[in-house]
């Protein structure tokens, strides 16, 4: 697997992989996001996203979103901690029109005030449904719990009385602020020759004035560990377990995404689906996730159990811990781990959209994208006593924070 680079005078990147599909795909990837907002600004970078579609200088709504899906394109956007993503799917033969579409409503939308204030309402029932899914929200608790005082630990949705308070001005202005040329990249995955994809990008985005990101973002400081335990109405109870973990450039990760994928990964046979749901029936859904960011990351363990189960629960938990901290893996168990972890990075990637994304957020993160050898020779590397210093590390029970969603009835 082939990837081509170009990086445009103003400095906007361009990663290329050929398909010879008949459908092509095509990202526009920002390293700005949730974290980047100011104090009364929670909410921001994601409003932007949805009325980035809301008219340009020269289209109006139903023309921004007609421009692809009129033939049969499939468009779409998303925010989160670290990033602001637009991206399409669509015939490759229609990779000009894509292409000028999408420097059109990033670099010359209007944000037409009456669109704001209507949007504004929709963002909130955005935000009211989060708040009725709690297997969901508990994700975005556990942060604002594990990184607090920090933008990282700010929803990526804001809160209603932010949202109320969003202008055209300030839109504007974080724009201005945030969307710098190199910190902008655009991947595609299709079958055109890289020359005129180029040549197309460069037409539509070569004419940005260089604008470089010069500041950089706050750091986070590790903070003490904390469990809550939180009264709601649910049916179930709800609980996240988890702490602090490596960012990007730590040499650590891939041994940490290993672990993770081998608790509690999307595999039935994870560690912890075993354990919980398989041989006691406490869990539908438990699962293990590790997301890491610039300089941190976070590991969570969420389960979901019957009102009063928790405790044999989270004992079942502690004790597969336990035995990732006891002892390095077996030769026969590390093999059959990394076998399964390449399996599910291999199927993944068998989605040229996933691929494009993947594709853009490494140029932001690395400025570079590592074949699928590459990856695999990464994590052939791993050794069973990396990952032992690793679930040392992280699984340390003295270090972990939890946080409960417990019906006020149990």
């Amino acid at each position: 697997m082939q990837y081509q680079f170009h990086t445009l005078s103003n400095g906007i990147r361009i990663v290329h992989r050929h398909s010879g599909r008949l459908v092509a795909h095509l990202a526009v990837m920002v390293n700005t996001g949730s974290r980047d907002e100011l104090p009364g600004e929670e909410g921001l970078a994601h409003f932007i996203e949805h009325v980035i579609f809301k008219g340009t200088g020269k289209r109006k709504v139903h023309q921004v979103l007609g421009r692809l899906e009129n033939i049969g394109a499939d468009l779409n956007a998303y925010t989160t901690k670290e990033e602001t993503c637009i991206h399409a799917s669509f015939l490759s033969a229609y990779y000009a029109r894509a292409i000028e579409l999408f420097a059109d409503i990033l670099f010359n939308s209007t944000f037409p005030e009456k669109e704001i204030d209507k949007e504004k309402d929709v963002v909130i029932d955005e935000i009211n449904a989060y708040k009725d899914s709690p297997s969901e929200l508990i994700f975005d608790e556990f942060e604002e719990m594990l990184f607090r005082g920090h933008p990282l630990g700010k929803s990526i949705l804001g809160t209603p009385a932010s949202v109320k308070r969003i202008t055209r001005k300030r839109i504007l202005g974080f724009i201005s602020g945030h969307y710098h040329t190199n910190q902008i990249v655009i991947s595609s995955v299709g079958n055109i020759r890289f020359e005129r994809l180029v040549k197309l990008v460069n037409e539509a985005f070569g004419c940005l004035p260089e604008n470089l990101r010069t500041d950089s973002r706050q750091v986070f400081a590790a903070s003490e560990p904390k469990q809550l335990i939180k009264p709601r109405r649910n049916f179930q109870t709800h609980c996240i377990i988890g702490n602090h973990a490596y960012g990007y450039a730590d040499a650590r990760r891939t041994a940490l995404a290993l672990l993770t994928n081998l608790l509690g990964g999307p595999a039935m046979n994870s560690r912890l689906s075993m354990a919980l749901r398989e041989r006691h029936g406490l869990s539908y859904n438990i699962e293990s996730v590790y997301t890491p960011y610039a300089e941190t990351g976070s590991f969570m363990i969420y389960l979901g159990t019957d009102n009063g189960s928790l405790d044999k629960a989270l004992t079942l938990v502690r004790a597969e811990l336990d035995r990732f901290m006891a002892k390095p893996l077996g030769m026969i168990q590390l093999h059959t781990a990394k076998q399964q972890f390449i399996g599910q990075i291999a199927i993944s990637f068998e989605s040229n959209l996933n691929d494009a994304l993947s594709m853009a957020k490494s140029m932001l993160v690395y400025d570079t994208v590592d074949t699928h050898e590459v990856l695999i020779s990464k994590i052939n590397a791993i050794t069973a006593d990396m990952v032992l210093e690793v679930a040392h590390e992280i699984f340390d029970p003295a270090q972990m924070s939890m946080l409960v969603y417990k019906n006020r009835k149990a």
